[in-house]
């Protein structure tokens, strides 16, 4: 039976089961974050990746219902660095990209139903700072998993990611080349980040305890291999149209099809984000802001 989750608005979403042979695949590592031996322990208590022949897989899409806004070019006169990564059209914002009536950008993973833990990967997910955009615009990461973030522009740029679970940071990148690593210690979804240089600059980060999510690329797809048998609700979030949420329910081999459909109507709806931090503190430490602070332009 579907579930969807209302969360300020009533979606329309339609989720169907569909059963078939899927090629395998699987991943896993040991816990980030411990050395050697200890690492290597923590990953054998957790048990073993999922067994190829026990695996069974999501496919599905993401779909925009009517007319799409459109997207709001960015004056990045100001900046000439910045201004100089583009002709023209100007360059435009990222909060809603619809193709052929698909979304981009929507994170889509397994919110609940896992009745186990997986191994932590040990290899860092990338955030670029590049052309004086973040990307990608929405990405996510385990819980433990390194994250490296990157700045490939030969300008000022600071990472301030403002989450309410985990530890926030706002760190300073002056200078072309230089890497930041971090790790968020447990689930959020989603955490924002921002430039406090260029307010334009936005991203969104979800942590997650297992490596079951995927973000809808131009074509609106979004693909989950390697669950083990079981009942899955798997969510869907946008930064401006917020959460849907359907039940699926998998055996082995099994392939489960789910669609989300997103309207213009929905914009207002609630929409889970960290808390801002103060925009001007370019050190490595996060602090609480005022309730009435905001970060960026986001």
């Amino acid at each position: 039976m579907r579930t969807t989750d209302l969360r300020g608005w009533i979606p329309t979403a339609v989720a169907a089961v569909t059963a078939a042979a899927f090629v395998a695949c699987g991943g896993g590592g040991d816990q980030a974050g411990q050395e050697g031996g200890e690492g290597q322990q923590a990953a054998q208590q957790q048990g073993p990746v999922v067994p190829p022949d026990s695996q069974a897989f999501v496919r599905g899409a993401v779909q925009f219902e009517g007319t799409a806004p459109e997207a709001e070019s960015i004056d990045m006169s100001q900046e000439q660095f910045c201004a100089a990564r583009y002709e023209a059209p100007e360059p435009r914002t990222q909060h809603v990209v619809v193709n052929d009536g698909m979304l981009q950008n929507v994170f889509v993973y397994v919110s609940s139903g896992l009745e186990r833990s997986f191994p932590t990967p040990q290899e860092a997910e990338t955030l670029d700072q590049q052309a004086c955009r973040y990307r990608p615009h929405v990405m996510g990461v385990q819980a433990g998993q390194p994250l490296a973030i990157m700045n490939s522009d030969s300008v000022l740029h600071n990472i301030n990611a403002t989450p309410s679970a985990n530890r926030g940071f706002n760190v300073s990148q002056p200078q072309a080349g230089m890497t930041t690593t971090r790790k968020f210690a447990v689930e959020e979804v989603m955490i924002p980040v921002a430039c406090d240089v260029h307010g334009w600059m936005n991203a969104y980060i979800g942590v997650l305890p297992h490596p079951f999510y995927d973000v809808s690329g131009q074509d609106g797809s979004v693909a989950m291999d390697g669950l083990p048998p079981g009942e899955y609700v798997i969510e869907a979030w946008h930064e401006r149209y917020g959460v849907m949420s359907d039940t699926v329910t998998l055996a082995a081999g099994d392939t489960a099809s789910v669609s989300f459909t997103y309207s213009a109507d929905m914009a207002g709806a609630e929409v889970p984000l960290g808390d801002p931090i103060y925009p001007h503190d370019h050190g490595e430490e996060s602090h609480a802001a005022p309730a009435d602070a905001e970060v960026g332009n986001r």
